[in-house]
């Protein structure tokens, strides 16, 4: 264990949760590269390589690079995002079955963006204008409203155990209930979009998705720096903190606000995308075999969990791809089961 100071900040790197970050930047990378070959035109990881750094032809590089690429990017920004941002809620909450998804926000975040797509139209360059800009304001206003609900109703419940989980079980279903009254309410093209919407997918995204995606994960992880030292401290409870001398009330709120962004903005670009808030960050743990999910490799992990995910997608029924949500779903529902299972042993 080394301390690794930056200006006034400093944090904690521990061996083992580097080479388990490192360890996953590497695998992720090479699923990216595997991916970017994989299509109608296939082209072998090494080929891929000398595309990417020029040395491609006309026809290679507007594959790899237009149609492609953004994809992948996507793929392993959305997943980091995912992944930090369940790693911020598992430990403020100091619970492992915390993470966006389960907690309602993700639901929240997909209402305000369905909400756009039904309320902008299908045509026009006012709805496409809505639908890029509105879109995504509004999926972070749907997941602060979520999250909001959420921690008033645990102010006045029992938050102990699985608490937590019902509360968000409850407001995924109002969310639910809304985003299918609105799909009842729209235009059938509109609710055929949203359908497609609400699977989680990366199918047909472009370069604006990924710099929307990318620079708020940036600044996200930026606003992060000063606050993520606190977060072992937080996780020792609220008492132990303000003992240590930090103020729980306004750190918890800053991380929260951090995480709900980041979810939210990776549900407006590619949809709600199951579980990986939730997988990642234990993953992290368990391979670091930290006390707390460590938010880098809980990043690193996320971005993994996507883009092999995204690999499998496209591959398992080829020509049919599948939504990434779909993969993860089948991947993220058997795994929260081992995680109550397990739970409940432990308890015993």
């Amino acid at each position: 264990m080394s301390v690794l100071r930056l200006g006034p900040v400093s944090a904690i790197v521990r061996p083992r949760t580097a080479i388990v970050t490192a360890a996953a930047i590497l695998v992720a990378v090479g699923l990216a590269v595997v991916s970017l070959g994989i299509g109608d035109f296939s082209l072998t990881p090494p080929r891929v390589l000398q595309v990417l750094f020029g040395g491609g032809t006309a026809r290679e590089e507007l594959i790899v690079n237009t149609l492609r690429l953004p994809r992948a990017a996507l793929a392993l920004v959305i997943g980091a995002a995912l992944g930090i941002s369940g790693a911020i809620v598992q430990t403020t909450a100091r619970n492992a079955l915390a993470s966006p998804d389960l907690l309602g926000i993700t639901s929240g975040a997909s209402a305000g963006a369905v909400a756009v797509i039904v309320l902008g139209g299908t045509s026009g360059q006012a709805a496409g204008l809505l639908r890029s800009v509105g879109v995504p304001v509004a999926a972070v206003v749907g997941g602060l409203v979520a999250a909001t609900v959420v921690a008033l109703i645990l102010r006045v419940v029992d938050a102990n155990g699985v608490q937590p989980l019902l509360v968000g079980v409850g407001v995924s279903a109002f969310f639910g209930g809304l985003v299918s009254w609105m799909m009842i309410a729209a235009s059938i093209d509109d609710a055929a979009r949203v359908n497609v919407w609400l699977t989680g997918s990366l199918n047909n995204r472009s370069w604006p998705e990924l710099a929307a995606a990318g620079t708020v994960t940036i600044v996200g992880l930026a606003a992060l720096v000063p606050l993520a030292p606190r977060l072992a401290t937080l996780s020792l409870g609220p008492e132990t903190a303000r003992s240590l001398g930090l103020r729980p009330g306004p750190t918890v709120t800053g991380l929260l606000l951090i995480s709900v962004v980041m979810v939210s903005a990776a549900t407006a670009v590619a949809g709600p995308i199951a579980f990986v808030a939730l997988v990642a960050p234990h993953l992290a743990r368990m391979a670091s075999r930290s006390p707390t999910p460590p938010l880098l490799a809980s990043a690193t992990i996320g971005a993994l969990v996507v883009v092999g995910s995204d690999l499998v997608a496209r591959t398992v029924l080829t020509p049919i791809i599948l939504p990434v949500g779909a993969v993860t779903a089948a991947v993220g529902a058997p795994f929260l089961l081992w995680l109550l299972v397990r739970g409940r042993k432990a308890s015993a």
